[in-house]
């Protein structure tokens, strides 16, 4: 049962919101395509990335906790961990659109985004020499930018995140050591900052975020494609 720990992480996050996606009166299943469409490309840069930072021993695998079902040094836990998570954030921002018309950050989610910019730029750079959070921060302040240069309402995205962090404490919790002997994840210390929410490396919250965002943002690009071929049909 041990070696199943990573999988059952996975399949206790993706459940819920699987099942509820058949809710008649907010259908989600038939918004799959568009987010299976966002998720290959998002999946694809962050295994690229995923598969280089493991090579170089950014971070590692315990293989106790896994399967022993690898793609080149990632387990398939790993590989479904783009899937799952990214799953379950998009349909809590589907859910969140539908049952929260009024957003209390409507008005504040340019500010959150100016914020975190500088405060991730400015962390980046002091620690350029730290591979982790040099290039997460790095990435993930160069999207917001992009996102405020192309005026994207980013409320419900902010909300989306604040909405799944207790569930990210607890699922990456999990994966990093709490209520297990060993993690089944772990981290090079000499690549991030050593600061730790509980067991979890702060650079994992920014790395969600911009794994939520990516996922969010395509999966709102082939919604829109979507619609814009059902009026032009021709």
């Amino acid at each position: 049962m041990m070696s199943l720990s990573y999988l059952f992480v996975n399949l206790a996050c993706i459940s819920i919101p699987l099942i509820a996606s058949f809710y008649p009166k907010y259908p989600f299943y038939k918004y799959w395509t568009a987010f299976f469409k966002a998720n290959i490309f998002v999946s694809l840069f962050f295994i690229i990335w995923d598969y280089w930072f493991t090579e170089i021993g950014v971070w590692g695998f315990n293989n106790d906790y896994l399967t022993g079902i690898y793609l080149g040094v990632l387990p398939l836990e790993e590989i479904l961990f783009f899937i799952c998570i990214p799953f379950c954030c998009v349909f809590s921002y589907f859910a969140l659109k539908h049952l929260i018309k009024k957003n209390p950050l409507e008005k504040l989610h340019q500010y959150i985004s100016y914020g975190l910019i500088t405060i991730l730029l400015i962390i980046a750079l002091i620690n350029y020499n730290k591979l982790y959070t040099s290039i997460t921060f790095f990435f993930t302040s160069a999207y917001l930018i992009y996102l405020r240069f192309k005026h994207v309402n980013l409320s419900y995205h902010y909300l989306t995140y604040l909405f799944i962090l207790p569930f990210f404490f607890f699922s990456n919790g999990v994966l990093t050591g709490s209520f297990l002997v060993e993690p089944i994840v772990w981290y090079n210390d000499l690549e991030n900052l050593g600061i730790r929410l509980f067991n979890i490396p702060i650079e994992d919250s920014i790395y969600g975020l911009l794994l939520i965002f990516l996922n969010i943002e395509l999966y709102e690009y082939f919604i829109n494609q979507s619609h814009k071929k059902s009026h032009y049909p021709f």
